[in-house]
C-alpha cells in the first residue's frame, strides 16, 4: 500500500479480492488515509466483513454497474490506486478500467491467466501504471508493529481459524470451499 502503490492520504483505493492479502491491504488503506477505501469481492460475506474491517464502501465486481458505482463513489474521478489480490484476468482488467487519470494498478494476486489491460491508447492517454508486488521486506513487518500494538490495526480479525499441523488438509478444504467465510487459516506447529 505504501511502497509499491505509493498511496497518499486522500487518494481513492480499491481492493479486488477480499481474502487474506486483500483484507490486509484494505486494513492498511484506511489508516494510510485512503478516501474512499473500497472493497470488491463477489461474496456478500466478504463484502460485509470488509465494512467491519474499515472499508468505506463495498462493491460486487460481478454486478453490471460495478464500474459506474466506483465512478460514483470517487466523484467521477476513478480510483488513484487499484490493488488486485485476486489475480484473475477479469478482475485485473476491471481494476485497470476503474482507474482515473494517473491511476496506479498493483498486481498482487497470481494465476496463469493471460492479461489484457486496455488498448494502448487508453493506457498512454490516462497515464496508468501497473506494478507487480510479491512478499514483503523486514522493514514492512517493523512498520506494522506499532499500529498493531496500539490497536490502530487489528490483524487478529483476519485470522479465521487456528489449526494444528495434523489438520492442514482440513484447512485447505475450508479455504477451497470457502467454508465459514475464511480469510486466513493459521497452522500451529507445536510439539
Amino acid at each position: 500500500m505504501i511502497d509499491t502503490a505509493a498511496a497518499l492520504p486522500a487518494e481513492s483505493v480499491g481492493v479486488w479480492g477480499l481474502g487474506g492479502i486483500g483484507t490486509y491491504a484494505l486494513q492498511v488503506a484506511r489508516p494510510a488515509g485512503a478516501a474512499p477505501a473500497i472493497g470488491l469481492d463477489p461474496l456478500p460475506a466478504a463484502r460485509e466483513r470488509a465494512l467491519e474491517l474499515g472499508a468505506d464502501h463495498t462493491v460486487d465486481p460481478t454486478a453490471e454497474d460495478a464500474l459506474d458505482r466506483i465512478a460514483e463513489l470517487t466523484g467521477g474521478r476513478g480510483l488513484k490506486v487499484a490493488i488486485d489480490a485476486a489475480g484473475r484476468a477479469g478482475t485485473i482488467a476491471q481494476a485497470n478500467r476503474a482507474l482515473g487519470h494517473r491511476g496506479r494498478l498493483v498486481l498482487v494476486g497470481m494465476s496463469m491467466d493471460r492479461v489484457e489491460l486496455a488498448p494502448l491508447a487508453a493506457l498512454t492517454r490516462d497515464r496508468h501504471s501497473a506494478t507487480g508486488h510479491l512478499g514483503c521486506r523486514k522493514e514492512h513487518i517493523e512498520q506494522l508493529v506499532d499500529p498493531v500494538a496500539t490497536g490502530r490495526l487489528d490483524i487478529s480479525r483476519s485470522i479465521s481459524a487456528e489449526l494444528p499441523l495434523s489438520e492442514v488438509a482440513e484447512g485447505v478444504r475450508r479455504l477451497e470451499r470457502k467454508e465459514g467465510n475464511p480469510i486466513r487459516i493459521v497452522i500451529r506447529i507445536r510439539p
